[in-house]
């Protein structure tokens, strides 16, 4: 599955969401579909995405939060998994796009290429609410489910290591920074 196809079957559904993006090719494939003010990309940040995204949860209750993260940055910081299944925010949901690679640096192959299981780890971690969906129809579905729960929810996806072929972004950091705060001002 490309994970421009994935992002664009649900992206309709986080229109009205809090999302937070990792920096990099699901940034700018989001970024493609059309940005929204509700959108965050953390560019240079690698890891932090899924930090982010539980600050948000916990301190906007009743707002739904999605990550959309890369498997690189979720093994830069997979301690994440164990204090977002320690928080357990029920308005939470984290979905890492896994191409086995850095693709955003170059390519290089991360450790889901030897073996490492992000799902089983977020399972083993407590994470309550564990899904893979490996093609275009079943990131839908268990998009739909996690957001209709009332639960933490990690979505795993295998995706191709094909990225957009550019990764510039016709917005700036502190533009988008500031757009996001003041999206978040209407929600508190």
């Amino acid at each position: 599955m490309l994970r421009a196809d994935a992002l664009e079957a649900i992206y309709p559904k986080m229109k009205d969401e809090v999302v937070v993006t990792i920096m990099g090719a699901v940034a700018v494939e989001l970024y493609n579909l059309g940005h929204r003010p509700n959108f965050f990309y953390l560019e240079h940040g690698m890891g932090l995405a899924s930090s982010m995204g539980l600050g948000l949860a916990l301190s906007l209750p009743d707002q739904k939060v999605t990550v959309l993260d890369g498997d690189a940055s979720l093994l830069m910081n997979l301690g994440t998994l164990s204090t977002m299944a320690r928080y357990a925010p029920p308005n939470l949901t984290h979905i890492v796009f896994d191409n086995e690679s850095l693709l955003s640096v170059g390519g290089f192959p991360s450790a889901t290429t030897t073996g490492t299981d992000l799902a089983g780890i977020a399972r083993e971690a407590g994470v309550e609410h564990v899904e893979k969906a490996d093609t275009v129809e079943a990131i839908e579905e268990a998009y739909a489910a996690a957001a209709d729960r009332h639960g933490l929810s990690v979505i795993h996806s295998k995706v191709e290591p094909i990225g957009p072929p550019s990764f510039a972004m016709d917005i700036g950091l502190l533009e988008n920074r500031f757009e996001f705060a003041r999206h978040l001002r209407t929600l508190a």
